[in-house]
């Protein structure tokens, strides 16, 4: 169920996509322990990213967000992000600034999220897991 959304140019090649996108999904999995991870990649051109007012001014930063459950556990949440930003150099270097990605975090209770129907609160397995990863 976590989803995880990457902002980034236009230029990484299959093989570095695919290597990025499982190196994320095992960092979004050892926090989180819920099946279903998916990845979106929303890729631009330079010409369409504005930094400070001006088309093009700079590489590309990336930008991430992860949308899933609440993870009151800090140090998973800084492997995870740190992970992730680890990936996300590895597969955009030399395309992007990956010195300075962004990775924010949304984290939302179970009965702010509907999946199927229904609201994630009256899921009794998603509601375990819950209790089980915050350890309420």
């Amino acid at each position: 169920m976590p989803q995880f959304i990457i902002e980034a140019p236009l230029g990484i090649h299959h093989d570095a996509k695919q290597e990025m996108v499982r190196e994320i999904t095992e960092a979004i999995d050892e926090a989180f322990h819920i099946p279903d991870v998916r990845i979106w990649l929303r890729e631009y051109p330079a010409d369409n990213v504005a930094q400070d007012g001006r088309l093009g001014a700079e590489p590309v930063r990336p930008l991430g967000f992860l949308e899933a459950p609440e993870l009151h556990d800090v140090d998973a949440r800084r492997r995870m992000s740190s992970k992730i930003g680890a990936a996300i150099a590895k597969a955009y270097d030399g395309l992007a600034n990956t010195d300075e990605t962004l990775i924010l975090m949304n984290h939302y209770p179970l009965e702010y999220a509907g999946f199927a129907g229904r609201l994630q609160s009256d899921d009794p397995e998603m509601v375990d897991a819950m209790k089980q990863l915050n350890g309420a």
